[in-house]
């Protein structure tokens, strides 16, 4: 029996999809051997990677000029790998929207100059900054954004305005395939797979052609964008289950109708869940400025968190896992990523009801 899985990642993946990799794990496509035991460089892996990258090329409207690369380390290694690429002696901008945005600011210290173009910290991370609190440099190598906060359940609507000739770097890890996005106002995008698209180890990285080329002469070649761009991600051996399953992921949502269908359904699912916690008389809260407010990541407390453990472990009967919000934040968090369905939604909110209806 599958359970409803509300973890922030590694995270639920489509049914369909591990249905089909459960088929093909011991004999992809008659080889007689899993996709997991062949060479990087055969023609039929080759094919694979070729078909992903095309595949999330027309979700996503990747434009030409971008590479598009399938990476390992996770996002957490693009903390350093984006600075050690693309700060070639200057300096970048960080907006500080949360834990993830924060790490990311901390560990491109360790490579050269950063500085907080804005920060939303004071206000305890409940809300995307307004334009005229943040302040770039215009001589910036970059400036970097995370799009959507896993921990504290923000998500940028808007861009910020940058100054001309400026790149800007979004990690997009949480809410990457959710909804539409242009790419060309972007310098580089970068995504964690394990939440909307994959296993846990690959990182895809969509970089401007541009961009190339800076890297700090420090920088080892396999962390070189450059260099695995004109080796097609293949400079060493890449994750390659981790790219199969992504290329079924990214198939799937083609025929969901492509990612504009996607959001509808992610819309919905939000508001559903939205809407009870609002509803609840301040049973249940979510401090998020409204306009802020995550399709993906949705924390939310307890009016008494002496009530927790026992809303957990009614969960848990129900059989919803993954409710427990971050150590750092307290209380609960819904992450209802792609693959969660409205059905998963909704049981989580039947359980939200009763359980008010029985403590309030």
């Amino acid at each position: 029996m599958r359970i409803f899985n509300f973890s922030a990642g590694p995270a639920v993946l489509p049914t369909a999809v591990l249905e089909q990799v459960r088929d093909e794990l011991l004999d992809w496509h008659g080889r007689g051997m899993s996709i997991m035991e062949m060479s990087h460089r055969g023609k039929d892996f080759t094919g694979v990677i070729e078909e992903a990258e095309a595949d999330l090329r027309e979700l996503m409207g990747i434009p030409a000029n971008y590479k598009v690369l399938f990476l390992q380390g996770g996002a957490t290694q693009q903390f350093a790998q984006i600075p050690m690429n693309l700060l070639a002696g200057g300096s970048a901008d960080y907006v500080l929207t949360g834990s993830w945005s924060k790490k990311a600011w901390k560990e491109a210290q360790r490579i050269g100059e950063v500085r907080v173009a804005g920060s939303t910290e004071a206000d305890r991370f409940t809300r995307a900054p307004r334009a005229d609190e943040l302040q770039f440099d215009p001589q910036a190598a970059y400036a970097h954004i995370c799009t959507n906060e896993t921990i504290h359940g923000v998500e940028l609507f808007e861009l910020p305005e940058l100054p001309a000739g400026v790149p800007l770097v979004a990690d997009m890890s949480s809410h990457i395939l959710s909804r539409p996005m242009d790419v060309s106002r972007y310098g580089l995008i970068y995504a964690g797979a394990q939440k909307n698209i994959g296993p846990a180890g690959l990182v895809i990285v969509i970089v401007r052609e541009d961009l190339l080329g800076k890297a700090l002469p420090s920088t080892p070649s396999v962390m070189d964008f450059a260099t695995m761009a004109e080796h097609g991600s293949m400079l060493n051996t890449p994750p390659t289950f981790g790219i199969y399953l992504a290329g079924l992921v990214f198939r799937h949502l083609k025929a969901q109708g492509g990612l504009a269908a996607v959001e509808e359904a992610n819309v919905a699912k939000a508001k559903r869940l939205y809407d009870l916690i609002d509803g609840s008389g301040g049973f249940y809260v979510n401090p998020v400025e409204v306009a802020s407010r995550s399709r993906m990541n949705v924390p939310f407390t307890l009016a008494n968190p002496a009530l927790d453990a026992v809303f957990l472990a009614e969960a848990a009967e129900r059989q919803l896992s993954g409710l427990k919000g971050h150590k750092s934040v307290g209380g609960m968090r819904a992450s209802i990523y792609n693959a969660m369905t409205i059905a998963g939604v909704e049981a989580l909110v039947d359980l939200m009801q009763d359980f008010a209806a029985r403590k309030a």
